[in-house]
């Protein structure tokens, strides 16, 4: 079999995507910190109380004068009466217990962003409870959710120590000793740009020839590019057909079946060269999906998919560079397609023309 395209050439080379972020699970609680030193903690149900599933959300992003917004979501992969009756607005509204004492109700449920916002108040006692061994409880009517505190003080600290506030007054973990000043706080970090450049497949110079390759003669082109080509593309030599596009007058993107898992996927994608030397660059081995210079990988945490991981690619002109990263919880059936948003890794992307 022949992979035939018109032809071109240049190089790929994957930008190096250290960046400082931060992540910890510990027992029911979990923390992400992305590149700009905003932590996203989450807290759920204890595992064997699935029957009742609540999740917490609490966001604080990185300054000495950032204070903390938070959010609940109770769960249920299926639409439940309780959600129906969230969605009725302001009659219908959670409250907070702590220690049976009532910390009123949150604000009023969105039904486009799926969750209630908690008022300062609820997040003030929220934070203090979740220092200590505390019974937790989110009421609706004659319904009860209880949030765990379990692992809570492992990723708060986790939190104080990613974003600098170990010992100072606004640290979700307080000291003993004395007090640090905030002026040590590290300051909040500008999401990095990224200048997404369409492909364009017919910018193709008159005097290229055709790009034709054996997929064999590509399967050992490619193989160099991996440590180990048999774990991480087993099927790279497989009678999948290779999916071979181009984009730009000098450059190809190839795609092939890599491997196939209980309920997730995962193709391999390289750029190279259209004409020698080739020098093909390996993306990713777990691309699930590509269109028009956006690369896209998700994988279920499990088969339900109620917990994803997903990583984003954007065609810069000459590579593709990394351009989000992130999971959307722990598995613990709050909702298909996972409750929260917990980026390691985001930027700000342009669209160049």
């Amino acid at each position: 079999m022949f992979v035939a395209i018109m032809s071109s050439a240049a190089l790929f080379s994957p930008a190096s995507m250290a960046h400082a972020a931060t992540e910890l699970t510990s027992q029911d609680w979990q923390v992400a910190c992305d590149n700009t030193r905003t932590c996203r903690l989450a807290g759920y149900q204890a595992e064997n109380n699935s029957e009742f599933p609540v999740s917490i959300l609490l966001i604080r992003r990185a300054g000495a004068n950032a204070g903390v917004d938070g959010k609940i979501k109770i769960g249920g992969a299926k639409e439940s009466s309780s959600k129906a009756l969230m969605q009725l607005g302001n009659r219908h509204r959670i409250s907070l217990l702590i220690n049976d004492k009532n910390y009123g109700e949150t604000k009023p449920y969105s039904a486009a962003s799926g969750n209630a916002e908690l008022t300062p108040a609820q997040v003030t006692a929220l934070l203090e409870a979740l220092t200590k061994s505390s019974k937790i409880e989110l009421v609706l009517r004659n319904s009860r959710w209880q949030l765990s505190d379990k692992g809570a003080s492992a990723v708060m600290a986790k939190a104080d120590e990613f974003q600098g506030r170990v010992g100072t007054s606004s640290a979700f973990i307080k000291s003993d000793t004395a007090v640090k000043s905030n002026d040590g706080i590290l300051p909040p970090k500008t999401a990095p740009k990224l200048n997404f450049v369409a492909p364009n497949p017919k910018a193709v110079a008159s005097d290229r020839k055709k790009f034709v390759m054996k997929s064999s003669q590509l399967a050992s082109l490619m193989q160099g590019t991996m440590k180990d080509a048999e774990s991480d593309c087993p099927n790279l030599s497989d009678k999948s057909p290779w999916r071979v596009s181009r984009l730009n007058d000098s450059q190809l993107l190839a795609q092939h079946d890599c491997w196939t898992g209980a309920y997730n996927t995962g193709s391999g994608v390289w750029v190279l060269n259209d004409s020698k030397p080739y020098k093909p660059t390996l993306v990713t081995t777990s691309a699930t999906s590509y269109d028009k210079g956006k690369l896209t990988s998700v994988q279920k945490g499990r088969g339900i998919g109620d917990c994803m991981s997903k990583t984003d690619w954007i065609w810069t002109g000459k590579t593709f560079e990394k351009s989000h990263e992130s999971t959307t919880g722990l598995c613990r059936m709050i909702e298909i397609g996972g409750a929260w948003q917990l980026p390691t890794y985001v930027t700000k992307v342009k669209t160049v023309r």
